[in-house]
Order: C-alpha cells, then structure tokens, then sequence
C-alpha cells in the first residue's frame, strides 16, 4: 500500500500558508512559489467506509456494522532546483496511529537515470505501486505480501529510468527489510529490490503507476518484480532467506465511450524452509475484471468489476480463495469516487464469511 507525489494542492493549505509566508507567491495552480526555483505543493487523501462482516459482532452470531476512518494523508512536495525535489507524506491510520508514509530525497538527472533515497514504496508489483488509492477496487489484494515497514514502505535507496516517455522502465534498489537485533537477520543483510516494466500501448511515465486510469489512456503493460533478503525470514535461532517475485499485467481498452479493464498477477514466496510469523510461504495470484460506462448516472459514471483471488501456502490443509463483485461509482477518476462491495472469502472454514462494505474516497 502507498501515497503517490501529488499534483493536486490543498488550496486552503496553501492560503493559509502564504498568509505566514508573505516573500512567497501562489502560481494559477496553487503551488506555493518560493523564488523562481523553488516550490511547495499541498495535497490530501481520504478513505473512509462502513463494513458489515457475517457473524463480526462481538457476540460472533450477528454481522459487525462498523464504521471507519481507513486513512487520512497529507502530501506535500517541494521542488529545490528543476531535477532536485523533495517529499513529505504522512497518514492517520483507522487505529489513530500517526506515521511517516514518504520522506524522499529525489534527483532526476535524466529520464534514463534518477536516484531516489529515504523512506518510499520498493520496486515491486503494481498493486503496490498504486496503493489502495489508485486500485480499480477498494480492498488492496490478500495475495500481495512483499514485506514492509509500513503501507508497503522500506528505507532505502532506488535507481529507476525509462525510456519512451515511460514505455520501459526499469527500478532496482537496496532496503533495510528486516532488521534489528531481536530479528533473524543478525548478519544486518539488506533486501534488494527490482521491477521491468513494459507499456506496448500508451506510456506510464514516472515512478508509479495506477491500476484503472478511466480511459484517459489505453494500457497493454506487462511489469515483472523481485525481493530478496539472506536471513530475512524466520528468528534468530532458525533463520532463513527470503525470496519473492511476481509478474503482473493490465489492460485497459476504449470501447466507444466505455472502458474495458482486464488486471491479473501472480505471486511466489520462499522463507527458505522456516516458519515465519510475519511472512509468507507459497504462491498466489488475483484476475480482474472492469466496465467503465461511458454515459453518465447522474454526477459520475459506472463501473462494474469483479475480482478473484487465490493464496496457496506452504502447509495449509486448504488454499484460501476470496470473490469480489464491486460497483464503482466515479466522480473524478481517483479524486472523487464511492466504492460498493460484496465479497465472499474463505480460509479454510466450512463456510465462506460474507461481507458488505461502502467506501468513499477524496483526494485534492
């Protein structure tokens, strides 16, 4: 899971900001302006659901009817020089933890070559690198189980180009993964981290991606990843290392005014023969299916999807299997848009657990 840098300000952010700042200056589009080479952009994002859970209430006979607060993030990026920027992300999580999503230091020598260093998503898949707030659905997919610090985040450095205005990229980089001397990976070992990405259709410049993009663009791409870690799975007593990779693909094609969406991955495991309690052994993968409707229902449009999903791991009696039937109803592409999902997932119990959820999402 992840925050991307943010075109969009927060605009009363930004007044209030140059009330206390009275040398800056505010450009057409909102970006606080420092001097002819420096800038700040504001942004937020908010997710916020109801869910009902078969058999969730604390009596563990009737549904669960909660309400909550998934995220709320503030985004701010600053721009030094042309080629030298900055980012600073935060989110408030539904527990009322505060954290650090991002904080990265960003150099763009050329489109080939850019160095990226601090706390921000690895090369990995593009569930990943979309987050939930660029996903074609609401719930972020079980069967991804990189690991991280948080949301998806590591610390570390990144080298990542492309070619084309992003028809090819490349991202390979060195993180902490797992650390510390309580953990298996006494030798201090660092994960390495890589992805290839290829666009046949349209590009996908910059260092993220999304999984739906409304029809702006039309998407055949095909993006392989891997993660490595000696002593990263495990404890100190029986250490083991940890592998993964995963090969994902989307595409996205204009039918008239309306958009067909087709997503699926596959994803493969290794802890190197330890158990682990934070980590995964085994093999999944995820297809998708998506209709955008051109006409409009009133103030947005319809988007009917379903998803599939599938976690073999290593020495469970069953594989667990989870269907998702889900109603977009879109706005403003990820900026604005209600999300109306009905899933059935199964872990192995006798029965499946059903469950309902309403989510609404905001970005500025």
């Amino acid at each position: 899971m992840r925050s991307r840098l943010h075109r969009y300000p927060l605009i009363s952010a930004v007044y209030l900001t140059c009330g206390l700042m009275a040398p800056a200056a505010v450009d057409a589009g909102g970006t606080i302006k420092i001097d002819d080479t420096k800038s700040i952009t504001i942004g937020a994002g908010l997710r916020t659901s109801f869910n009902s859970v078969e058999d969730g209430a604390p009596n563990g006979t009737d549904r669960s009817k909660n309400f909550e607060l998934d995220s709320i993030r503030l985004y701010v990026n600053g721009k030094i020089t042309r080629d030298i920027k900055l980012t600073f992300n935060t989110e408030r999580q539904s527990d009322g933890t505060n954290r650090v999503l991002d904080g990265i230091a960003q150099f763009a020598f050329s489109d080939i070559f850019n160095v990226w260093a601090g706390r921000f998503l690895p090369p990995s898949d593009r569930s990943n690198l979309s987050g939930p707030y660029y996903l074609a659905t609401w719930d972020f997919p079980l069967v991804q189980a990189y690991p991280a610090i948080f949301a998806g985040r590591d610390d570390g450095l990144a080298v990542w180009g492309q070619t084309g205005g992003g028809k090819y990229k490349y991202q390979v980089g060195a993180f902490q993964g797992r650390n510390g001397a309580a953990t298996s990976n006494q030798s201090d070992s660092l994960l390495y981290a890589g992805r290839l990405t290829f666009n046949l259709w349209d590009p996908e410049p910059g260092y993220y991606n999304d999984s739906t993009y409304y029809g702006s663009k039309e998407v055949l791409a095909f993006g392989l990843a891997g993660q490595m870690q000696s002593d990263g799975a495990g404890t100190a007593a029986t250490p083991g290392d940890f592998s993964g990779w995963s090969i994902d693909a989307l595409m996205e094609k204009k039918l008239g005014s309306d958009v067909l969406s087709l997503e699926g991955a596959h994803y493969s495991y290794d802890t190197g023969g330890v158990t682990d309690a934070t980590l995964i052994d085994g093999r999944g993968y995820f297809v998708l299916a998506g209709y955008l409707l051109g006409q409009k229902f009133g103030a947005g449009k319809l988007q009917p999807h379903v998803r599939f999903q599938s976690l073999d791991v290593t020495g469970a009696s069953q594989t667990r299997k989870r269907y998702d039937l889900g109603l977009n109803y879109i706005f403003d592409g990820h900026n604005a848009r209600m999300s109306f999902i009905y899933a059935k997932d199964n872990n192995g119990a006798a029965k499946d657990t059903n469950i309902v959820r309403v989510g609404m999402q905001l970005q500025i």
